[in-house]
């Protein structure tokens, strides 16, 4: 009997630390992510593929503001610049995952689907601005940037530098759900809610817009995942397994975490905001609304007995 999983790329599945982010590079990476991906095929997952859009979003900003500086070429809205990454990245897995189906003799539709989220216009998110997006910056070119812009940034947690920070609401509907969990439950592949989906609220009643946001993928993810029955959630970072006390002597991985220890641990401060805590609570909530498995793992992993961080119920 087929199983039905949503699997979340994290952005730097695509775009790595040290590369310059030429297509060529992304192309390679999603190719190795596809790779692995087809792991879960072969075990008999229908799939719904979700990715983070972090590094590009802060590249297609990067070049908007230059382009502002050198041309008056008008600014991106964020929700824009947001779908702009869903359609490439989109497009650049979709042909690498086809690519690797192909050489395993494999056959399968694969959709990606522009994805609107609806978010709360007053969502406290946004007096507080806490979702990293773009390259990381050295305190130097940090206050030099602070002192061109209204920009906030903050410090990652795990000390790799300093990244521009935006409102991250609470995503409350995932549009086109339903028809996500029909295609992929006829045996092809949906990539959807690029980036944590395009943030949109109700401007008036029964009147859409676009809103400057970026919804945490994961948390949207989990979502999805509830809403479509998913039997597993994969969350991908870059790291084999969750760690307590990360990037210290006392490091300690963890095979697996029920909910009410991973909710102890995150009061506790074990997982920073920008890096593993928003992937603690998706799983956390896929659990709790599903009842079923969360497992956070690196990609190499997906498809192997017992690999990654597993979260459940008990």
């Amino acid at each position: 009997m087929r199983k039905l999983a949503v699997v979340a790329f994290g952005g730097n599945a695509l775009l790595r630390a040290g590369q310059k982010g030429t297509i060529s590079e992304q192309e390679q990476n999603a190719s190795d992510a596809s790779k692995n991906l087809v792991k879960l095929i072969k075990r008999d997952y229908d799939i719904v593929l979700t990715h983070g859009n972090g590094p590009q979003v802060g590249n297609i900003l990067l070049a908007n503001t230059a382009g502002n500086k050198l041309y008056g070429v008008p600014d991106m809205p964020l929700d824009i610049s947001v779908a702009y990454s869903q359609g490439f990245i989109g497009y650049i897995l979709e042909q690498q995952l086809r690519n690797v189906l192909m050489k395993e003799d494999l056959e399968s539709d694969i959709i990606s689907i522009i994805t609107q989220v609806l978010v709360n216009k007053d969502d406290p998110a946004f007096q507080n601005p806490t979702k990293p997006i773009g390259p990381y910056y050295n305190k130097e070119e940090v206050e030099k940037l602070k002192a061109e812009s209204n920009a906030v940034y903050k410090e990652d947690a795990a000390g790799r530098g300093w990244r521009k920070v935006v409102a991250s609401p609470k995503p409350l509907v995932i549009f086109n759900r339903k028809t996500i969990e029909q295609i992929a439950r006829s045996g092809h592949i949906v990539i959807a809610v690029g980036g944590g989906g395009i943030p949109c609220y109700y401007k008036e009643e029964n009147m859409l817009e676009g809103i400057d946001a970026v919804i945490d993928k994961d948390l949207a993810s989990s979502l999805l995942a509830s809403q479509i029955r998913a039997d597993k959630f994969f969350i991908l970072t870059d790291v084999p397994k969750v760690c307590l006390n990360f990037n210290t002597p006392q490091q300690t991985s963890l095979d697996r975490i029920n909910i009410a220890d991973a909710k102890r641990y995150l009061a506790e401060g074990q997982f920073g905001e920008g890096s593993m805590g928003p992937k603690i609570k998706a799983a956390i909530q896929f659990v709790e609304r599903s009842g079923k498995d969360a497992i956070i793992t690196e990609t190499s992993m997906l498809g192997i007995d017992n690999g990654g961080t597993r979260v459940t119920m008990v």
